[in-house]
């Protein structure tokens, strides 16, 4: 099974989530797509058993054969290309590498070279298998990277991943195959105005989703109302707790220190089993 773990913002917990869901299955695969932050490390200290570096193709101009059409100019909507002065210049920072201009190129003035954009590095803890995606700095996007992520991850009964926060390009990639989604919410206006974005993206995708309230107070909790009012499942409510943010902050898992956290989190797969069902 593929559970990702989605936030609209970051700091919401969906790490923590992510990190203490695959702690108690103690057999699975640990995904790391929020590839320009990437933490869930920390937490696990896995024996990094392999690194590898990701590339992505960017056009290659050779300007003796182009003849100016601007065909690819006009062709790229992501301005990756310009036509200056009697030549093609390429910002490979904001190429998507879909290929599209070599392929219209007429006089053939157009190949494609390597990038390298990030690295991939596979660790093992325990029983589990953790990966993790490394964007280099200033890169535009970590599609390529998640792809390769999610395309190398071995088998095993349980699958989480942790996406990157928000409702970009890249959350959409990290959740596309999976077969159900947590979303984190903190009990804030501000989490709730970020939270319904990734509510409505899920809907879009059509995956079976729930919630999970972290940092809950005693009081009125504004994400727990929006959940009432639109009939969304809150798959349970994690307190705010000295002790938590404690072991939180010092990188520890929670379900490792505390049994109770360790329950806790068991009780929120068997849930989330019963709803795949």
């Amino acid at each position: 099974m593929k559970i990702a773990v989605l936030s609209g913002k970051g700091g919401t917990g969906k790490t923590f989530v992510s990190v203490n869901l695959s702690f108690a299955v103690d057999n699975s695969n640990y995904i790391d797509c929020d590839v320009e932050e990437p933490n869930g490390h920390l937490f696990f200290k896995p024996n990094i058993i392999k690194s590898e570096k990701v590339h992505v193709k960017i056009p290659n101009i050779n300007n003796e054969l182009c003849n100016g059409c601007r065909r690819c100019v006009d062709f790229c909507k992501f301005n990756a290309l310009a036509y200056i002065k009697d030549k093609v210049y390429v910002f490979d920072e904001i190429c998507h590498s879909c290929g599209g201009c070599m392929l219209l190129c007429p006089e053939k003035a157009i190949s494609e070279k390597d990038k390298e954009i990030g690295e991939i590095q596979e660790g093992i803890f325990k029983n589990s298998n953790i990966y993790t995606g490394i964007l280099n700095p200033g890169e535009e996007t970590g599609v390529s990277i998640i792809k390769k992520l999610l395309k190398i991850a071995g088998n095993k009964p349980y699958t989480f991943i942790d996406c990157p926060p928000g409702s970009s390009c890249s959350v959409m990639e990290s959740i596309k195959d999976v077969d159900y989604c947590i979303l984190v919410v903190e009990p804030t206006v501000f989490g709730v105005h970020n939270f319904n974005m990734v509510y409505n993206l899920v809907k879009l995708f059509d995956k079976p989703y729930g919630v999970v309230l972290n940092k809950c107070l005693d009081g009125e909790n504004p994400a727990e109302k929006y959940c009432n009012e639109k009939n969304i499942k809150v798959l349970c409510k994690i307190p705010f707790e000295h002790e938590l943010g404690n072991i939180n902050s010092n990188a520890e898992i929670a379900s490792e220190k505390n049994e109770k956290y360790k329950s806790l989190f068991s009780s929120l797969l068997k849930t989330i089993k019963e709803e795949v069902k």
